[in-house]
């Protein structure tokens, strides 16, 4: 099969950063933006995804309208739901329970929230629905951890060491129909 770029690229700064911000559909900021389109001003792609939150969303608009190339919705690049502490500061959430979660998300999802393994599985269902084609996705920071994991088969816990500031672009290289077997190209912080 004929590999294919997929360049994934987290949403810019949002309007309330600091924050757990999973189903919570918050604008992002007009820098937020601008930074996303910075990135993405020189890529050459086919094809241009983005999560249904506004803020992935409004900058994959404006990156598609810089680059000529109509953006396609898909829910599936949603960041992890945070459930009960969706929107809350780290700060506002039981510190013991929050270090459950951070040291193994599948087994100690937050209350009502969604487990990792539910994220992987909804990314992996993503990526392998993409036709083979250089591809940009505009996503949130949980969803590109989850499509390294699915993808070069990196653990839960090494999924940290990865630096995603706002706007941050992650590209890969995908043999489609071969699961685990992507090549990181390049992290653009």
């Amino acid at each position: 099969m004929t590999p294919f770029v997929l360049h994934l690229l987290r949403h810019g700064a949002p309007e309330i950063p600091g924050r757990l911000i999973g189903r919570t559909d918050v604008a992002p900021t007009d820098e937020g933006i601008r930074a996303c389109r910075d990135q993405a001003r020189d890529l050459d792609i086919e094809a241009v995804v983005s999560s249904d939150l506004a803020r992935a969303r409004l900058a994959a608009q404006a990156i598609g309208g810089d680059l000529g190339v109509p953006v396609a919705i898909d829910a599936r690049w949603r960041e992890l739901d945070f459930g009960a502490w969706d929107g809350l500061a780290t700060s506002q959430i039981d510190p013991v329970a929050l270090g459950r979660f951070w040291d193994d998300p599948d087994a100690a999802p937050p209350p009502d929230g969604e487990r990792w393994s539910a994220l992987a599985a909804r990314v992996a269902a993503a990526i392998a629905a993409l036709p083979p084609r250089t591809t940009l996705i505009v996503t949130h920071g949980g969803a590109m951890r989850a499509a390294l994991a699915v993808s070069c088969g990196f653990e839960q816990r090494q999924l940290w060491a990865f630096d995603l500031p706002y706007a941050a672009m992650l590209s890969l290289k995908i043999w489609p129909g071969s699961p685990r077997t992507a090549q990181i190209m390049a992290l653009w912080p």
